[in-house]
């Protein structure tokens, strides 16, 4: 899937926020499919067992961006690591 992009930015109450992190939550701790509410529609991703992350702070304001990574495509059974 390497020709699919897609990026939202959008203002979420703190419930909304906190359902959409609590999807990811469960999908992370039990493994499978995290299906997220993403403006009318819904987004389902599969989540890997392993995958990178990275936390960035920024400078004069409270900014705190979480961002998981992991490839659309799964590994080929004798893939190189």
């Amino acid at each position: 899937m390497k020709d699919l992009k897609f990026e939202q930015k959008s203002s979420l109450s703190r419930l909304e926020a906190a359902d959409q992190l609590s999807a990811l939550a469960e999908a992370l701790r039990h493994g499978g499919n995290a299906e997220l509410q993403l403006g009318p529609g819904t987004m389902s991703l599969r989540v890997p067992d392993e995958l990178r992350t990275e936390v960035e702070v920024g400078d004069g304001e409270i900014e705190m961006e979480i961002e998981l990574k992991w490839p659309t495509t799964r590994s080929g059974a004798g893939a190189a690591s």
